[in-house]
């Protein structure tokens, strides 16, 4: 028997990517599926049914802020089907009221609201199966094979990925657009042609219909760019390299301005023909403008020389506007224009340990290894470097601190990266192999546990997923998606008892089949809320509503608040006597206009919401749904302590929680 017969020969390349193109896809089965027993989340139901509008009404009034990619692509199930909308007569629908007319669509027609939901989460799932793709393909071209399935198994059970993976939003299509454009701006410079270029093209311009956040594609393609003519200028001079980037730079402008049009139905107008008598805007251009200053006048002469699509620039007014100031929470403080540390926080405790453990290792041997290397081995490095860099430059100066999904495009950074251990996965430095394939292993592992609650995850440096809500909420928690485990737990363990709701999410609760009163809950939507007196039973509290991220009271429990509670209080028995009694109503309007009682109720609900929610806040919960749903069994003295007359007996409630025996916090409910 020869040498060369004794020889094995390793997995053919169409084997190892196959093995990959079905590990992406097993990514994307676990995602979708995990969402089977999620409801709605806040921003789905404004991406399906603005989607839907897209492409079946050509009308672009609907959610323009938020991209117009990844709303068709969500709601193209729905369209191809043909489910059909509300009328055109609705004034949802005429004031571009996405909320209150996407839930009219799914929850108060007979469609089947979870089956398009579902379809329309596997559409984003293949768009994360496919970044997935993009991260081992990137990784194998650095790093090898090794490396390349290493980034992909990190992509593949990472539970951001798991949790935004199968949502309809436009997190993971603009993250897959960010590293597409990035890469493929790289591949033209290095491979000049006419393929490159077109692929490269086309990138940038998904990118800019899918989300806002495309213009930051601007000085990362400058700095990779820059870096290429550097590298290219020292065999022939900066001339021709730099000649060459205004070429291209021109060809992409028009490339990317020809695609956001095709995408907006080649119209200037947001409005679609024969639907324009009596629509708008949700918020006209004379609301979003003020205060913007020389990005507004841009805008401005954009729109009136029709330069672009009026509901593209819309679009960009409204983040920009929005982008200023915006409710935040952070481990129990408050802001309006964020904090620099949030989202390295976010990162630090919603990341696996074995993850950071991994970067943290591969950061410093790839340090030493780097400065013994030329600078001219680390260019194929650059573009990733560029788009790390200036996304996380900018998320740091942001104002906007609402979600750890907001840097979510640099995951597949470091997922890359990381690729760079896979060099070490040989039998010649066993004991750093099995630390590296231990700790990958254990990132899997955290994934699975987590299941099916990968929003809500949180890793061990804040005490996991059931510390979660102390820290943050909103996208980083709690969005909404934990109905249907209410559902259950209250038909196991609270049938027949009063039942009290405060929920910030767009599903609908009586659509999963949940009898409760509404307590304040975010977005308003549907019929206003009965005014109501509060009284014994199980309480629900979404982690969001909990925390008090978007209330006017929220922060600490002042004097001048008790005060005017306390008077506002007095006033509960007319207030009640206000809806229920039309003879008392009748009297009561003799001396105070109806707008009056409805403000003074409002006024009231909120602060006696929030006194409740202080002592809520320390007083341990009878159980939890999901990490995001929080459930107190509240009795008649309970009630009285904390939302009575006295201040003292509420202080003494609160410090009763607070020295009171420890108790463990109730896993989810069954499922």
């Amino acid at each position: 028997m020869t040498l060369q017969a004794l020889s094995k020969p390793g997995p053919s390349r169409a084997f190892l990517t196959t093995l990959a193109v079905l590990l992406a896809l097993l990514h994307a089965i676990l995602a979708v599926t995990a969402t089977g027993e999620k409801s709605m989340t806040s921003d789905e139901i404004a991406h399906l049914v603005a989607g839907h509008a897209y492409n079946t009404r050509g009308d672009y009034r609907l959610q323009p802020e938020n991209g117009n990619l990844p709303q068709r692509l969500a709601a193209l199930p729905m369209s191809l089907a043909g489910v059909p909308q509300p009328p055109v007569t609705r004034e949802s629908w005429r004031t571009a009221d996405v909320w209150n007319y996407g839930h009219e669509l799914f929850y108060r027609q007979s469609i089947l609201a979870d089956q398009w939901l579902w379809l329309g989460r596997g559409m984003i799932a293949l768009v994360s199966a496919a970044t997935g793709l993009l991260v081992f393909f990137w990784s194998r071209a650095l790093f090898g094979w090794r490396g390349a399935f290493l980034s992909l198994v990190l992509f593949a059970f990472s539970p951001t990925f798991l949790a935004h993976g199968a949502l309809a939003t436009s997190d993971v299509t603009m993250t897959f657009c960010f590293l597409a454009s990035v890469g493929a701006w790289w591949r033209h410079l290095e491979k000049p042609g006419v393929k490159w270029a077109a692929i490269s093209a086309g990138a940038l311009g998904l990118a800019f219909v899918a989300k806002f956040s495309a213009v930051l594609l601007a000085p990362m393609l400058a700095i990779a760019g820059l870096g290429w003519a550097a590298g290219a200028a020292r065999t022939g001079g900066w001339g021709a390299p730099l000649r060459r980037l205004a070429r291209t730079t021109l060809v992409h402008a028009v490339a990317t301005w020809a695609i956001i049009w095709v995408f907006y139905g080649g119209r200037f107008s947001a409005f679609a023909p024969g639907l324009e008598e009596g629509a708008n805007f949700n918020h006209g251009w004379d609301w979003i403008l003020p205060g913007m200053g020389a990005p507004g006048a841009v805008i401005v002469a954009l729109r009136d020389a029709h330069v672009l699509p009026e509901a593209w620039l819309y679009g960009l007014a409204f983040v920009l506007q929005f982008a200023k100031a915006r409710g935040a929470f952070m481990s129990g403080d408050y802001s309006v224009t964020g904090w620099v540390a949030f989202f390295p926080f976010a990162f630090l405790i919603k990341t696996t340990l074995p993850l950071l453990l991994l970067l943290a290792g591969g950061a410093i041997a790839g340090g030493f290894a780097a400065a013994r290397k030329k600078i001219a081995a680390l260019r194929p490095l650059l573009p990733l470097a560029a788009l790390f860099t200036v996304y996380w430059a900018t998320s740091l100066a942001s104002n906007l601190n609402i979600g750890h999904r907001h840097i979510l495009p640099t995951y597949p950074v470091l997922f890359i990266a990381a690729g760079w251990l896979g060099r070490w996965l040989d039998g010649r430095r066993p004991f750093v192999a099995i630390a590296i394939a231990g700790l990958t292993m254990w990132h899997a592992g955290e994934s699975l546990r987590a299941r099916p609650h990968y929003l809500a995850y949180f890793n061990p440096i804040v005490g996991g997923s059931a510390n979660g809500w102390r820290h943050l909420v909103d996208s980083s928690l709690d969005w909404g998606q934990d109905l249907p485990g209410l559902k259950r737990w209250l038909e196991r363990h609270a049938r027949g008892e009063q039942v009290f709701l405060s929920y910030f999410g767009t599903g609908d609760p009586a659509y999963e089949g949940i009898r409760a009163t509404a307590l304040p809950m975010l977005p308003e939507v549907g019929p206003p809320r009965r005014w109501h007196a509060l009284t014994p039973g199980t309480y629900a509290i979404s982690a969001t509503m909990l925390q008090h991220v978007y209330s006017k009271v929220r922060g600490d429990w002042t004097l001048a608040l008790e005060q005017e509670y306390q008077q506002l209080r007095a006033t509960e028995p007319e207030l009640l006597a206000f809806q229920n009694d039309p003879a008392k109503r009748t009297a009561l309007l003799r001396d105070v206009p109806a707008e009056n009682w409805s403000l003074a109720w409002k006024r009231y609900e909120q602060l006696r919401f929030a006194r409740l929610c202080h002592y809520l806040r320390v007083r341990p919960a009878d159980a939890v749904i999901g990490h995001t749903i929080r459930l107190y069994r509240l009795d008649a003295a309970e009630i009285e302590g904390a939302t009575g007359p006295s201040l003292d007996a509420w202080r003494r409630l609160i410090e009763r929680a607070v020295t009171g025996p420890a108790a463990t916090v109730p896993a989810a409910a069954p499922r």
